[in-house]
């Protein structure tokens, strides 16, 4: 195999390439962000007395909308207040959807990750680094997310641990055929951890390890079927696999970053391989933060 070598160039300084060079690449894929199965939905959006947006993009399953601002060369304090200043603009004009403001740049400094750092958290921000790399006269982009937009999964357990149920609160809401499936699936669960445990909350039945949240996985049974909602980061990948084993995927959940998925009494037998996989794939996501 030959040996490909890259150099990396700026932008800002390049004689040819410009913003609306890399807006244009951007738009003709919006995935190369890496922020999922996003679609472009206007670029160069007029802002009342605020200038233009560079891009607005929206999640292809979802209501999460995304404000971009790019930056040729160092992010700086303008570019911050820009970025913020669009998304609470469009935040605004369309409360009906979740807005998630995202800065890129060529460098973003140590000095600003702590100052975009101090933001979120209060402000659902992402700051992305964009390198240009060329190669026998080609030139590539490459987007590495360094600041992510805090988990709102944390703020879910927490709210909700401050309400416990017991076991028989759900046998009535939802049945106790459908609460039986909760432990079918803890079953899976504990063969990562065996201390796990069902905990039941009043809007759903999480996992706890020696009382403790561990909610990788969540559980919401219904009279007739449970929804499994695993914590899994949302791509075409996991979403055709999941389609392809038959099971009956709902809409992604953004804000909280799971899978929702309808299981009717039997399907945890009859799709126990997928469902195996699904738990130990946000078992090791779990892990990892």
């Amino acid at each position: 195999m030959d040996f490909v070598k890259f150099e990396a160039i700026s932008i800002r300084t390049h004689p040819e390439l410009n913003e609306r060079w890399v807006q244009d690449r951007i738009a003709e894929d919006p995935s190369i962000l890496g922020l999922g199965d996003i679609v472009l939905k206007d670029r160069e959006r007029i802002q009342p007395r605020a200038g233009r947006l560079d891009l607005l993009l929206q999640d292809a399953e979802s209501t999460r909308r995304y404000e971009v601002e790019i930056q040729l060369g160092a992010t700086d304090e303008s570019h911050i207040i820009r970025t913020i200043e669009y998304w609470d603009i469009e935040r605004k004009r369309y409360p009906q959807y979740e807005h998630t403001a995202v800065i890129i740049a060529e460098d973003i400094t140590s000095r600003f990750l702590n100052v975009i750092n101090l933001f979120n958290g209060m402000i659902p921000l992402i700051a992305i680094q964009m390198r240009a790399l060329r190669s026998a006269g080609q030139v590539g982009l490459v987007f590495t997310t360094v600041v992510d937009q805090v988990s709102l999964g944390l703020v879910e357990e927490d709210e909700e641990a401050q309400e416990p149920t017991d076991r028989g609160y759900w046998e009535s809401r939802g049945s106790k055929k459908t609460v039986a499936m909760a432990d079918q699936l803890l079953a899976i669960a504990k063969t990562h951890d065996p201390d796990l445990e069902l905990k039941y909350n009043k809007f759903y039945i999480g996992l706890a390890k020696n009382g403790q949240p561990c909610n990788f996985v969540v559980f919401r049974p219904k009279k007739g079927f449970i929804r499994f909602e695993p914590r899994l980061k949302n791509t075409a990948e996991t979403q055709e696999r999941l389609d392809s084993a038959g099971l009956d995927v709902m809409d992604y959940d953004s804000r909280w970053g799971r899978y929702r998925i309808r299981l009717q009494p039997g399907d945890i037998d009859k799709h126990k391989d997928i469902l195996t996989e699904v738990i130990a794939e946000a078992y090791a996501a779990s892990a990892q933060k």
